[in-house]
């Protein structure tokens, strides 16, 4: 296969994380308890809106539900050792508003496959989106994404200007950072999600470690499924490299300068629980855009699109809503 081949996008068949996943859920839906029967429907019918493409040599799950000529056209991208799933409840809430949403699983995520390079640097996951972007035939759209997810889309828009309508950033802001900080975290992180969290096989551990770290709210059990399900499909290795990313002294210091250089609407919202990215950490990045807003949310930790999801959506649709109305009243 020739480096153009590689590149290209391609529509595929699911991955065997999708046709295992579902097997599973198949079996609970004929054989499981009510509440277990009640979950596995619903999420088979969120599957048949999952689809596949090859990009950038590596086979990506995206999901792609709401009217296909809708006047807007939101793309969500997940955070940070997180999966697509994190946004059921968001994304019925827009299509319900007739906007199409594309949400996907990041490589190494999700029902996408790991990087055959074991390549999980932030310059790639731009990239992918692009690809994406362009199999979908999306010139322009919006933006919500969560935790690492703004990192990708802020990078994707320093890269191809004028494609994106309008963000909204959850739980992201800037962190003063320092050479104890970039050698410590990444140790710690990884020690806590890759040799603890990722070997248990009961979803107790892991609920309660983000029920007093990072939730400030009780979540529905369906959620608290989604969240430790996502923990099983990460490459270890795609959470070793982006954590180093993201605690790094580089990485850290061109935040600002991605903000700064954005020429869109961007809504930053904050939870006022949230211990990792503090409101003020996030009120102190929307300083930076040229047309940014922040909003601080009161009750809510780290986890808004599980914990909060109603609010999350109004957030969204009020801001694409303004967003287009100020792109009108421009034009």
């Amino acid at each position: 296969m020739n480096v153009v081949e590689m590149m290209r996008s391609t529509e595929a068949e699911p991955t065997e994380k999708f046709l295992a996943y579902r097997e599973k859920l198949r079996s609970l839906a004929a054989g499981g308890g009510r509440a277990e029967a009640k979950r596995a429907d619903y999420e088979l019918g969120l599957m048949e809106n999952s689809r596949f493409v090859k990009l950038n040599g590596v086979m990506h799950h995206y999901h792609d539900s709401g009217p296909r000529d809708a006047k807007e056209t939101i793309v969500l991208i997940h955070g940070w050792d997180c999966w697509w799933m994190w946004w059921h409840h968001i994304i019925r809430k827009l299509n319900g508003n007739g906007i199409r949403t594309v949400t996907y699983d990041l490589k190494g995520h999700g029902w996408s496959e790991s990087d055959p390079f074991n390549d999980y640097a932030k310059r790639s996951f731009p990239d992918d989106l692009h690809a994406l972007a362009e199999f979908l035939g999306l010139d322009q759209f919006h933006v919500s994404a969560f935790s690492f997810g703004p990192l990708v889309a802020l990078n994707y828009a320093k890269k191809h200007p004028g494609t994106i309508r309008s963000m909204v950033l959850f739980n992201f802001g800037y962190l003063e950072n320092n050479r104890f900080i970039e050698k410590l975290a990444p140790a710690t992180i990884n020690f806590t999600f890759n040799n603890l969290l990722r070997k248990v096989g009961w979803w107790l551990p892991a609920y309660m470690f983000a029920r007093l770290v990072l939730s400030k709210n009780t979540v529905m059990f369906h959620d608290v499924q989604v969240g430790f399900e996502s923990l099983g499909f990460c490459a270890p290795e795609a959470i070793e490299q982006t954590t180093a990313q993201i605690t790094s002294i580089e990485v850290t210091r061109t935040i600002p300068e991605l903000v700064e250089r954005a020429d869109m609407p961007i809504l930053f919202v904050a939870g006022d629980g949230d211990p990792i990215m503090t409101p003020e950490n996030t009120k102190k990045l929307s300083g930076y855009s040229r047309k940014g807003r922040f909003v601080n949310v009161e009750g809510c930790g780290h986890l808004i699109t599980l914990e909060l999801p109603e609010t999350a959506a109004e957030l969204i649709l009020e801001h694409v809503q303004e967003s287009a109305v100020s792109e009108a009243s421009a034009s």
